[in-house]
């Protein structure tokens, strides 16, 4: 039995290692688990966006409306392969459930507050860890091919508005002003201003990892495989046969996270949406802001190191192999949506992004022990949320009031 700490948190993607940060913050001695070490997954290979606006849960109708379509096409903006449709089948019906009106008004409800909590406490915490030299505040531009397409997102955008985001709706002169290149299709646009993002997500998760060094913190590369309350704690069973013992427990392990919970009794309904994404050199277009193609499903993204060119969903699994034609035809798109970008030299990628039927994370206590902390099923919005779940995780940590009712983020609501 390896030494006690207070908290031991599985997981070194920007959720885990953000809560780790927090609980720091609060006291408390931190050891953080990984598999592959800090940044290996999402949070190395996303769009690098704090989208506070974003509050629109995925699960929603008008995402049943054109998933019949996409689904059609299976390099498209959201495709089940064949050979998973079965496996995934109980987790479609709760997602087809879950977009029904009612649901849908109460999952962005509770989206909106995350959000709202997550962007108060972004500066502050990128002040604590000494990053926030990376934060951008370049805005986001959803462009639309055509009026009707336009007129098919102000649902959307009247949601928003309703919640104090602001946006400006443009024509294709307005657009040219703010991101000069566009192809002609993309008649009309939105403008976010308060869209965020960081310089270089993996680089941003790296730093966080020397913060928690920093502070005391340690951070081993282990493959958690079991947890097991015992009194006064938890012990962390992993594949090399080692226990760690702590006070209490998070477990933020992205698309893993369900395969631990198991161990202790708790069936979670979580997915994964494959992410892919090609990241060319700097110099492959002159990229002044976040550029959404809502339409196709991917964004074009400018990061310290590069543009990254990604998005869209793949229901796929764990086990799969990467198909990589994703990543071909979202560049291939690209270069005729911005006709002066450079396609040589890109590095592709492909990443598990945690999903849970309603587009909301688990965050919570476990139903076998309160010493078992949940804060995992973040999909696309892990980065944009990190600070945010990091502060309900630490005040559940330390037994303060959640700053925010957690109650639609219960890990039981399934």
């Amino acid at each position: 039995m390896t030494g006690e700490a207070d908290v031991i948190v599985i997981g070194a993607g920007v959720v885990g290692l953000s809560v780790a940060v927090a609980a720091e913050a609060r006291g408390l001695s931190v050891t953080v688990l990984d598999r592959e070490g800090p940044a290996a997954g999402a949070s190395a290979g996303n769009a690098g966006a704090f989208a506070f606006t974003d509050i629109l849960p995925l699960a929603s109708p008008g995402i049943l409306r054109q998933a019949p379509r996409w689904l059609l096409d299976p390099l498209g903006p959201l495709t089940v392969p064949p050979a998973y449709a079965l496996r995934i089948a109980p987790w479609m019906f709760r997602f087809w459930r879950a977009c029904a009106p009612g649901r849908v008004a109460r999952s962005t409800a509770a989206q909106t507050a995350l959000m709202d909590l997550s962007k108060a406490e972004l500066e502050p915490f990128l002040k604590r860890t000494g990053t926030m030299p990376m934060l951008r505040k370049e805005g986001n531009l959803q462009v639309y091919e055509g009026e009707a397409e336009f007129k098919a997102s102000l649902g959307g955008w009247k949601a928003r508005a309703e919640h104090g985001i602001v946006f400006n709706h443009l024509d294709a002169a307005g657009m040219a002003e703010i991101q000069p290149g566009l192809a002609p299709r993309f008649t009309r646009g939105t403008f976010t201003p308060g869209w965020y993002s960081i310089s270089d997500p993996k680089l941003y998760t790296l730093a966080l990892s020397d913060h928690v060094r920093a502070k005391g913190g340690a951070i081993e590369r282990a493959e958690v495989m079991a947890l097991q309350p015992v009194e006064g704690g938890v012990d962390v069973l992993s594949a090399d046969g080692r226990a760690r013992r702590a006070a209490q427990v998070v477990l933020a392990a992205g698309a893993f996270s369900h395969r631990i919970a198991r161990t202790i009794g708790e069936r979670i309904p979580l997915e994964t949406e494959r992410g892919y994404n090609t990241t060319l050199p700097s110099d492959a277009f002159d990229l002044r802001t976040q550029i959404t193609f809502g339409g196709h499903g991917f964004v074009v993204t400018r990061l310290s190191t590069g543009i990254r060119v990604g998005g869209a969903v793949e229901l796929g699994g764990l086990e799969m192999p990467p198909n990589f034609r994703r990543s071909e035809a979202m560049l291939k798109k690209a270069q005729a949506f911005l006709p002066g970008l450079k396609p040589e030299g890109g590095v592709q990628w492909m990443g598990f992004r945690p999903s849970l039927p309603d587009s909301l994370p688990a965050i919570g206590r476990a139903r076998a022990t309160p010493r078992v902390i949940y804060a995992f099923g973040h999909g696309h919005l892990g980065l944009t949320q990190s600070a945010g779940t990091a502060r309900l995780v630490a005040d559940l940590l330390s037994g303060a009031p959640p700053a925010i009712d957690i109650a639609s983020f219960s890990p039981q609501r399934f």
